[in-house]
């Protein structure tokens, strides 16, 4: 199976990055032919105010139906049937009552629904330079380990902030897991002495691949400029990093070989040596 993930320059208003998911998919899809391309966290609305978010948040159609969704909701669908392959939509803004969730989507390739997460851990913390973030303030968390199968592997689901935390990947390769994707809109300070580490952690605890799309560059929240790390990348379970996208908007495309996952495992089985849970 070949994977792209894409790197985005979002900001507030999300007509405009739907038109630039769309040129960057379509470019992606064009070049390397994927089998299943995803998009970064929050690609549909970053920054702004709480109000903003609301506004460009979606309510999402009940799982399994055929009920019409928002619009980047109907985007994701739309082009998944339109190319035929299938598209982990990163994650978006979902507005369920009250309460928003940052929640990924997942459609096949005749543009159905096949899995929904909602965000686990909160990104609650200051910065070294200061600046503090509190996710929790404006989302609620996500309580269930999702995953799902795809052919002959299982993929799991994570978001951003959810790398920090080693026991939620190892549920997902305990239910099975060949393939985690880790949409993300890593900060600038902390991407940069972080992000590749902890990927590469993941992946060579679970022995999984994993797949990270990601937000890079400037946006605005509350009025304040924020600044995205970006370095998209694909870790194989050996934890190499075989495709990345360094500055700039962008995709990297990787091919998720099965024998190399077997072999791994094989001739390392960490997960039947665990002595702790």
């Amino acid at each position: 199976m070949r994977v792209s993930v894409v790197q985005m320059n979002p900001g507030a208003d999300k007509a405009a990055n739907i038109a630039q998911a769309a040129r960057l998919m379509d470019a992606a899809i064009a070049a390397d032919r994927p089998d299943l391309i995803a998009l970064p966290e929050m690609w549909s609305c970053l920054g702004g105010d709480r109000a903003g978010k609301f506004a460009q948040a979606e309510v999402l159609p009940p799982p399994g139906a055929q009920a019409t969704g928002g619009e980047a909701y109907e985007f994701l669908r739309g082009l998944a049937r339109a190319h035929r392959l299938v598209v982990h939509g990163g994650s978006i803004a979902e507005r369920a009552g009250e309460r928003l969730f940052n929640t990924s989507l997942v459609f096949d390739a005749e543009g159905r629904e096949i899995a929904r997460y909602r965000k686990i851990h909160l990104f609650d913390i200051t910065t070294p330079d200061g600046t503090g973030f509190r996710e929790s303030s404006t989302y609620g968390s996500g309580e269930a380990v999702v995953s799902f199968p795809l052919g002959d592997m299982r993929i799991g689901c994570a978001i951003c902030y959810d790398v920090r935390f080693p026991e939620l990947f190892l549920a997902l390769r305990r239910a099975g897991a060949d393939l985690i994707f880790l949409p993300s809109a890593f900060t600038l300070q902390t991407g940069k002495d972080h992000w590749e580490v902890l990927i590469r952690a993941r992946a060579i605890e679970t022995q999984c691949w994993i797949a990270a799309p990601a937000t890079w560059g400037r946006h605005s929240e509350r009025g304040e400029p924020r600044f995205t790390y970006g370095n998209a990348l694909i870790a194989d379970p050996w934890g190499q990093v075989v495709a990345r996208v360094s500055d700039g908007t962008g995709w990297a495309s990787a091919r998720i070989d099965a024998a190399l996952t077997a072999r791994v495992r094989r001739d390392m089985p960490v997960l039947e040596h665990r002595k702790l849970a």
